[in-house]
């Protein structure tokens, strides 16, 4: 028998009508917030930036594969790792089939770790995953946008130095436009920022039990790759 309040119909609907004027103004927020997102100045992108991709060697010009806008995923999978991070996979299956999607609003899509291509390849094969993915090894691209981190670094700072961290790699998520053949930052975003982008974390958040997660060693500690359940 469940301990949960249960209630009429119409003291439900009441209920559920006090928190849609809440979730309309945060929906309110959202947008506004979006908006600043957008009106953000953007950093000019001064580095050559080459990565290894199936076709051969490819610029972050050559990621944006003729559209104005590029997302990037920071994707954990460092030089001597033989499987991607777990959370970063968890994401990454909420990207997957999206390409057209974002295509037809101008944008390319592409995840960029530093380990070697033919691990990364084989890996998106085991995923099923059709999102582009090229390897950035042997660049400084990972460690300027603040998701690698040189072992003899004293103290990494991550999250627009917000915070320190252990280890080398770490997630993040990053927005590149085009204009007049130059490329700008234009948004990056880390740790809990990367909540945003992961929809079914959004669906459990609907869910009576939500994500469930009180109690774990850490809040992502029942999170598998998706063929590992």
């Amino acid at each position: 028998m469940t301990d949960h309040r249960i209630v009429s119909h119409d003291e439900w609907m009441k209920a559920s009508q006090g928190l849609l004027a809440k979730e309309k103004e945060f929906t309110r927020l959202r947008e506004e917030m979006a908006q600043e997102r957008r009106a953000l100045p953007w950093e000019r992108v001064e580095k050559e930036y080459v990565f290894e991709a199936p076709e051969g060697r490819v610029t972050l010009a050559d990621l944006f594969q003729g559209r104005s806008q590029l997302i990037v995923q920071h994707f954990m999978f460092g030089p001597d790792w033989n499987e991607g991070c777990p959370g970063c996979s968890y994401w990454a299956d909420n990207f997957n089939g999206i390409e057209a999607h974002l295509a037809a609003r101008d944008t390319a899509f592409a995840a960029v770790s530093r380990g070697p291509l033919d691990k990364l390849l084989a890996y998106k094969e085991r995923m099923g995953w059709t999102f582009r993915w090229v390897s950035s090894r042997g660049s400084d691209f990972n460690f300027d946008y603040g998701v690698s981190f040189r072992p003899d670094t004293p103290q990494p700072a991550y999250n627009f130095d917000t915070a320190t961290v252990k280890g080398e790699e770490m997630p993040g998520v990053t927005a590149f436009r085009s204009e007049d053949g130059v490329v700008y930052r234009t948004y990056s975003t880390y740790a809990r920022g990367l909540d945003l982008l992961n929809g079914a974390y959004h669906l459990l958040d609907i869910t009576s039990k939500g994500r469930d997660e009180a109690g774990l060693p850490f809040s992502m500690a029942w999170v598998r790759r998706h063929d590992q359940y």
